[in-house]
């Protein structure tokens, strides 16, 4: 079967299971773990940011995100398919307290002309104002596309001119990089605060990092506990995580070929595609998500339905050129 649903379904390495399995722990709650703690130093060191925490999943990542900057009652400007608003079961209310602003876009790209005619101040007493603007680098509803640093850049600077924050929700933050050739640590410079999984592209079985400075990450570690995130001796998954870092953004360039590969199979114009995400509308063959789904998984494809009658794919290093192949010729075969 070649699955296609999402790249958190690749097994973990040998050499990361052979990290695992020798990794030095201790009671991470305490702050004993050392494999933990050397995990967090180096992703800090990666990202140019003070400190970073070890977390069991990027919904936490980015629900402690949105805690640590804003207060109840308080609004997020977000774009209209993110992550935070319609995947991560509504935590900005249910933990924040927060109402999200969506602001319609092209792909999942916000500018600050989308965003500044939405940014409500605090002195008026009639709307909620704004606390925080959430950036999603790569975006995955947009089909994994991509900032312009210079955009990045920019809300960031005019965010901060009015007293907001800026949360970068980098799920996938190593694809980002791998695409545009910026480096990390001059991606998120200007954030608040970054999270990125380390289960996606990476390859790791669990884990998500969070970043930022060490004041704010030493209260990102109490809503943790708060969230039940505290994970013990927690070192035998960040073992992997190391490994990950070291090894894993080598392919993360192979796997942006071959969804670019597919897409030009199954019809679509492969300039449209950034990094590892492939998303097509099946509206045309009259069948419905669940009906095409189950064609594709006869055929031995798994993928996945992103809502109304979109189709995703999503490339990681356990499905090889070959594999991309069979996929998107029978995807090719279904939309005939």
């Amino acid at each position: 079967m070649i699955d296609l649903r999402s790249d958190t379904v690749t097994k973990p390495t040998a050499a990361m299971r052979r990290a695992m399995a020798e990794a030095e722990v201790g009671d991470d709650v305490y702050g004993e773990d050392p494999t933990v703690r050397k995990l967090e130093e180096r992703v800090a060191e990666i990202l140019g940011k003070q400190a970073s925490l070890f977390l069991p999943s990027g919904t936490m990542g980015n629900t402690i995100g949105i805690k640590l900057h804003t207060r109840h009652g308080e609004e997020v400007v977000c774009d209209h398919r993110a992550h935070i608003l319609d995947w991560e079961m509504s935590m900005m209310a249910w933990f924040s307290g927060c109402l999200a602003r969506p602001v319609p876009t092209e792909h999942g790209v916000l500018r600050w002309s989308d965003i500044e005619p939405v940014v409500r101040p605090r002195t008026t007493g009639f709307p909620a104002p704004t606390a925080m603007i959430n950036i999603e680098h790569p975006h995955n509803m947009g089909g994994g596309t991509l900032f312009p640093i210079e955009k990045i850049e920019e809300i960031c600077d005019r965010a901060h001119e009015r007293g907001l924050k800026v949360h970068m929700d980098g799920a996938r933050l190593f694809n980002a990089v791998a695409a545009s050739g910026e480096t990390a640590a001059r991606t998120v410079a200007k954030t608040d605060s970054v999270m990125f999984c380390l289960s996606k592209g990476l390859g790791c079985p669990v884990g998500s990092m969070l970043a930022g400075d060490a004041a704010t990450m030493a209260e990102a570690r109490l809503y943790r506990k708060r969230l039940g995130g505290g994970m013990r001796q927690a070192g035998i998954l960040a073992a992997a995580g190391l490994v990950a870092l070291q090894t894993s953004p080598r392919h993360l360039q192979d796997d942006h070929a071959n969804a670019k590969l597919m897409a030009e199979r199954i019809g679509i114009d492969p300039r449209e595609i950034q990094t590892n995400i492939v998303i097509f509308d099946i509206a045309s063959t009259g069948l419905s998500p669940a009906a095409f789904l189950g064609r594709l998984k006869s055929s031995g494809v798994l993928a996945g339905s992103v809502g109304g009658t979109r189709i995703r794919l999503v490339t990681h290093f356990d499905v090889s050129r070959e594999d991309c192949v069979c996929a998107a010729d029978a995807i090719a075969a279904l939309l005939c």
